[in-house]
């Protein structure tokens, strides 16, 4: 299963947990099945069938381009960043 991080202020839905393990071969299947053991984080992760604006997926330390389509391993690394505002 898929090592998913997850980011301090969606932590309510998983009870604290920082890290959870998912099962899913894609983005899209790891947030459907976030969502069922965790109820309510998918629409912090996704909107319309999309990547939430203003969120980077980071697969092993790299940056997403293919959105909900992105393959994952079963040993993978799965990072959700909110972007940062400020100035």
């Amino acid at each position: 299963m898929a090592e998913v991080w997850i980011p301090t202020q969606m932590q309510f839905f998983t009870g604290q947990k920082r890290c959870v393990e998912i099962q899913g071969e894609t983005i899209g299947q790891i947030i459907n099945n976030l969502d069922k053991n965790f109820p309510g984080l998918k629409t912090h992760l996704a909107y319309n069938g999309e990547i939430m604006p203003g969120l980077a997926v980071i697969v092993d330390g790299e940056d997403t381009h293919l959105g909900m389509l992105q393959p994952v391993k079963d040993d993978s690394e799965i990072h959700f960043l909110p972007s940062l505002a400020g100035g």
